[in-house]
C-alpha cells in the first residue's frame, strides 16, 4: 500500500539509533577530540546515494530528544524514506561508540525497540522487494518466520549478524536460518569468531571462511550468497557454482588515506550499496558488490553522513552530488581498475 505511487524496493529493519562518541588513548586517557552526537542511517544514505529515497525505507523511532540537526540531515536525504514513529514518553535509541586507540567499543545507553516485518503491516514500506535486517541469528529466526505467514511475500532477505553474536555458540542458530537467507555478509572478523578460525583477518582465511558458510546452505537449494566485508582488504563475495571474486576498497592506496575519515556505518552503507545494485543490475552479485563498495566511499569520507548538493555539469544536466562527486564517476573508475587488473 505505497501512497507514492512507487513499491519499495528496499526496506531496513535496522534500529534507527543517535550515536555518542567517546575517544581514549592507548592508555585509556581522554584524548580531548569530541564529536557531536550522529544518526546511524548509513545503510539507507547509501541507498539514495543510487535510488529515488521513495524507493527505499527505513523506521525512526523518535523520542522526546530528537535533535532538530539530525531531522534536518534526515530531511536532506527525502523525507519519503523514513516512517517517522513519535513517542513522547521515551527517548530516542542510543548507543556509546567507544575508542581506545585503535579498539572500538559499542554499547547501548536506552532501552531498545526492536523490529520485524510486523512493524511495517499498513505502512507505505510492507512488502518490500528486499528486506535488511541487523540482529542475533535467533532474532532472525523470528524475523523469518514473519515473512513466510504473509502469502506471496518472498523478498530478497540481506541478513547482517549483530556482532557481539558472532560468536560460536550462535552457530547452530544460524544454520537453521541460512536456508531463508539470500544474501549473508558478515565482516572479517564476525565471519571468522563465528567458525571458530584463529587469528586475524588475512585473505586467505577469509576465502575459508567464505567456503566454510557455503558449504552450511545459504539461501533456498543453497543458492544463496556469501559477502564478507573485509575492510581495508576489500570484500569477498562467492554463490554456489561460482568462484568467490574479490573486490578491492575504492580507497585502498597509501595516497587515498586522506579519504578514510570515519568507518563507523561503512559496513552498514556496503549493503544498503549492495541491496541498490541488486536492483539496478538484475540480481548480479558480482557487479552488486562494486555498488556497495562505491557506496562505503562516500560514507567514511566524513564524520557523519555523506553531503548531497545539486548541481549542473558542463552542459547544463542538474546532478546530485555527494561529497562533491559523482557515484556512477566512482563505479566507473572501480570497473576500469578491476579491468586492468583482469
Amino acid at each position: 500500500m505505497d501512497t507514492d505511487g512507487l513499491e519499495r524496493i528496499i526496506v531496513s529493519l535496522g534500529m534507527f539509533i543517535i550515536d555518542d562518541f567517546q575517544f581514549h588513548d592507548d592508555d585509556d586517557q581522554p584524548t580531548g577530540k569530541i564529536l557531536p552526537p550522529q544518526e546511524s542511517s548509513c545503510l539507507l544514505a547509501a541507498e539514495v546515494v543510487l535510488l529515488p529515497a521513495e524507493a527505499v525505507g527505513m523506521i525512526v523511532d523518535r523520542g522526546n530528544d530528537f535533535p532538530g540537526s539530525i531531522q534536518k540531515q534526515l530531511d536532506a536525504l527525502g523525507h519519503h524514506a523514513w516512517l517517522f514513529r513519535d513517542n513522547n514518553e521515551r527517548v530516542t535509541t542510543r548507543a556509546l561508540n567507544s575508542y581506545k586507540g585503535d579498539r572500538r567499543g559499542f554499547q547501548y545507553t536506552t532501552p531498545r525497540i526492536r523490529l520485524t516485518p510486523r512493524d511495517l503491516i499498513g505502512s507505505d514500506f510492507q512488502r518490500p522487494k528486499m528486506l535488511h535486517f541487523i540482529c542475533s541469528p535467533t532474532r532472525a529466526a523470528t524475523i523469518v518466520s514473519e515473512i513466510k505467514d504473509e502469502d506471496g511475500w518472498n523478498p530478497i532477505t540481506i541478513y547482517e549478524p549483530i556482532p557481539d553474536r558472532c560468536i560460536p555458540e550462535e552457530l547452530p542458530a544460524l544454520i537453521n536460518v541460512l536456508p531463508s537467507i539470500s544474501v549473508l555478509s558478515p565482516n572479517a572478523e564476525e565471519a571468522l569468531s563465528l567458525l571458530s578460525i584463529p587469528g586475524p583477518p588475512t585473505k586467505t582465511l577469509v576465502e575459508e571462511a567464505c567456503g566454510r558458510l557455503l558449504q552450511l546452505g545459504v539461501g533456498p537449494q543453497g543458492e544463496g550468497v556469501v559477502v564478507i566485508r573485509s575492510g581495508a582488504l576489500g570484500a569477498f563475495v562467492a554463490s554456489k557454482g561460482r568462484e568467490g571474486t574479490w573486490v578491492p576498497a575504492f580507497w585502498n592506496g597509501d595516497e587515498d588515506l586522506k579519504h578514510v575519515v570515519d568507518v563507523t556505518g561503512a559496513g552498514n552503507g556496503f549493503l544498503g550499496g549492495m541491496a541498490a545494485g541488486l536492483h539496478i543490475t538484475g540480481g548480479d552479485t558480482y557487479e552488486a558488490t562494486l555498488y556497495g563498495t562505491i557506496s562505503s566511499s562516500f560514507i567514511i569520507e566524513q564524520e557523519g553522513l555523506p553531503h548531497l548538493t545539486q548541481r549542473s555539469d558542463t552542459i547544463g544536466h542538474l546532478g546530485e552530488y555527494w561529497n562533491g562527486d559523482l557515484p556512477h564517476r566512482r563505479l566507473k573508475v572501480l570497473q576500469d581498475r578491476l579491468q586492468k587488473v583482469t
